[in-house]
């Protein structure tokens, strides 16, 4: 079987060949917004949103027939500094209920037409403590990288991707602050629950984590601080780039796990969107850092995927409209 993601992909990250935006499929569909009935970017960003999938797609009027939400989980060695409310068994306890079909992300992908698949990467051994040693090794992180890239289909239109993993809102805060800078605290939030005093605790864990780890660079920092769901997630993210298929990431976490990537080449996450804001407050300063705007803003910090599983159903109202409406010429309308 091909290598869905090779190794020399990720070592040098800088060098990878990747498939680059559809300039001409993107003006074809700009062209074709402004022949619509209705007023010159009268729909907002929908109008926006419907080229952006029109370059990244390769056509001018892009389509989601197929839908893919992937939700990677795993444990991690940094809750033995006491940094999550919630003891770990709770990661396996909730993949068995998306499996079940009873979690906020069976619904909303039921709801907008999506395929989900949940992927538990060795729940039975976390990662190292972050604030002790790496949290994996090389060869930890390029296995999960492409368990996370082998999952994805190559023959959606779009990709969906979430994450489960008790402890790892404290995994994406190191990770924010390694490669975006500032204090600890800028990126600590609440998470499953933490209290004020909780909240202080885990921004020293995060700051005494980075501080060990301050010569990782580019994907050594998903080695040194991240997990496996989030090394899968930017398998995943890579994957699809290959296969021309555009992103939606869910919330805080998931844009903290492709942080890395970010580090390592800005552009490697140029067919991302990203689904939703999240609650949790570091996130709008990684998505300013990165120059991308959330789709939606609800006040969400669940995670799985929720976020950005909602915010299909907003791509799918803008290439309805797109593709849909009548132009003047066929209304019979005057354009002016």
């Amino acid at each position: 079987m091909t290598d869905p993601l090779p190794l020399a992909a990720l070592a040098d990250a800088a060098t990878l060949d990747l498939p680059s935006y559809d300039d001409a499929a993107a003006e074809a569909a700009s062209a074709r917004q402004m022949e619509l009935t209705k007023p010159p970017g009268s729909l907002g960003r929908l109008e926006d949103l419907a080229v952006f999938l029109a370059g990244w797609q390769g056509r001018a009027r892009p389509e989601i027939g197929k839908a893919q939400a992937l939700v990677f989980a795993g444990n991690h060695g940094v809750c033995a500094q006491g940094v999550n409310p919630f003891p770990q068994e709770v990661t396996a306890q909730m993949v068995a209920n998306f499996e079940h079909g009873g979690a906020a992300i069976n619904q909303l992908c039921a709801l907008n037409g999506a395929a989900l698949s949940v992927v538990a990467l060795d729940l039975d051994r976390p990662t190292e403590d972050i604030t002790q040693a790496p949290a994996m090794t090389e060869a930890e992180t390029l296995d999960a990288m492409r368990r996370g890239a082998a999952a994805v289909d190559p023959t959606v239109d779009l990709l969906i991707l979430g994450e489960m993993g008790i402890g790892n809102s404290t995994i994406a805060a190191a990770l924010a602050h390694a490669v975006f800078g500032g204090a600890a605290r800028d990126w600590v939030g609440r998470g499953t629950g933490s209290d004020t005093p909780a909240i202080a605790h885990k921004a020293e864990v995060v700051a005494r984590a980075v501080a060990l780890h301050e010569r990782a660079k580019g994907l050594q920092i998903l080695a040194a601080l991240g997990g496996r769901e989030q090394a899968a997630i930017c398998g995943a993210v890579i994957a699809a780039r290959l296969a021309r298929i555009p992103v939606l990431l869910d919330g805080f976490i998931c844009t903290a796990a492709v942080a890395p990537l970010h580090a390592a080449r800005p552009a490697l996450l140029d067919h991302c969107l990203i689904g939703h804001a999240s609650a949790e407050p570091g996130h709008r300063g990684m998505t300013e850092a990165m120059g991308k705007r959330p789709i939606l803003d609800l006040g969400m910090a669940l995670g799985e995927g929720s976020g950005a599983a909602l915010a299909l159903g907003v791509l799918r109202g803008a290439l309805a409209c797109h593709n849909g409406m009548a132009t003047f010429a066929e209304a019979g309308v005057s354009d002016g």
